[in-house]
């Protein structure tokens, strides 16, 4: 995962000019033409530094970096490509050293590795691109936490957006989304580098989807989970202690505030939760737990890699959970393909309905962005 904040905190600003003086280490060069994107969609990366003995391109999408040629300039070249139309995260390794594209102000969110970015366009919009149509509005909350455990001040947020249209007094209750960012990312991630109040707005004047609120809060329950100096992810203890105050942060602190602020529905049947790596283990195990409360379940690239099933999801009940979408995607080259091919075996040994989605991918945002406009579609379908 990859990333950085554009809305930020003093407390996060202060981190990101850190880590950008340690990714950069070289002076901005505004002029410096340092992506060509051309007309057949291959795209020409240069980066400037004559005394660097090697440099690696790394391209999101793709397995493994690409060697870079210097000139006698100095500066080094790489063409990818043709790529799809996308946005595309990239990044070099200069002498074995991580570095930004230091011409290019467009920086991923994350809370630790962040990554510059470039559009590659196509012949008309993709879904992820804003147009002219209706926009939603999004709206960003700040909260003292009881629970969240690291935070400045025990401050959390989330965000939510709101679509086009939204009407605080309508009889109609909204239905709403409750969708999870991934480890590294902020409460931004979704929107920073999902697009997603782009594609909901879009599937919206498509009338694709129906008119709800999509709600994205801060996915951590300890703040030492992503700033362990050990590998926490192959710590089942680590995960489980993150994942339960996560767990009641959103149920006890996110979810009473929305519904107090907010024209959204409280039935089980307008509520949904979904989310992309550790944010997919999330929102199934906060969905498969808690049927009472959410019908619609979604979990993408997720990290169940340590996940007891039987231990941590064996109660449940196909007939009382009564899910009316339970829907597990994939890359089928993302390391965590394996794991989830065994959840969803293991789902359905228990005579749970489970859609299984896989495409082909990484652990990327092409598929995580491509996973929510088809995910978004099948959300609160009348029977």
């Amino acid at each position: 995962m990859l990333g950085i904040q554009a809305r930020k905190t003093g407390a996060t600003l202060a981190f990101l000019m850190t880590v950008g003086s340690a990714y950069t280490g070289a002076q901005i060069l505004p002029h410096f033409p340092s992506t060509e994107v051309h007309a057949d969609r291959t795209v020409t990366f240069l980066y400037r530094d004559v005394a660097a003995t090697t440099v690696l391109f790394y391209l999101e999408g793709t397995a493994k970096p690409t060697p870079m040629t210097k000139n006698d300039a100095g500066i080094w070249t790489v063409t990818a490509g043709p790529l799809a139309p996308e946005i595309y995260r990239y990044h070099f390794e200069v002498d074995g050293l991580p570095r930004l594209d230091p011409s290019n102000p467009r920086i991923s969110n994350s809370l630790i590795n962040p990554a510059s970015m470039i559009t590659v366009s196509g012949a008309t919009p993709e879904l992820w691109e804003q147009t002219r149509v209706p926009h939603g509005t999004i709206h960003h909350h700040s909260y003292t936490t009881a629970t969240v455990l690291g935070l400045p001040n025990d401050q959390s947020d989330y965000y939510v957006y709101t679509p086009p249209g939204y009407d605080p007094k309508s009889r109609e209750l909204y239905p709403v989304l409750y969708l999870l960012h991934g480890w590294t990312d902020s409460a931004l991630g979704w929107l920073h580098n999902g697009r997603v109040d782009a594609i909901f707005d879009n599937l919206l004047a498509e009338g694709k989807i129906k008119p709800m609120i999509v709600v994205m809060p801060l996915a951590y329950g300890d703040m030492a989970f992503i700033h362990s100096t050990t590998d926490v992810w192959s710590e089942p203890a680590s995960i489980d202690h993150n994942a339960s105050l996560a767990t009641r942060a959103l149920l006890t602190e996110v979810i009473p505030q929305v519904e107090s602020a907010y024209n959204v529905s409280r039935s089980r049947e307008d509520h949904a939760i979904a989310g992309l790596s550790m944010g997919g283990l999330e929102s199934l195990t906060i969905g498969l737990a808690h049927t009472d409360r959410f019908a619609w379940v979604g979990g993408f690239s997720s990290a169940v890699q340590k996940l007891d099933f039987d231990r941590q999801v064996g109660a449940l009940d196909p007939q009382a959970a009564n899910l009316r979408l339970l829907w597990i995607a994939c890359g089928t080259e993302d390391g965590l393909m394996g794991p989830n091919r065994r959840f969803v075996a293991w789902l359905k040994s228990k005579n749970m309905p489970v859609t299984a989605v896989e495409t082909p991918g990484l652990h990327t945002w092409l598929v995580w962005r491509d996973n929510i406009s088809h995910f978004a579609p099948l959300l609160f379908k009348p029977h």
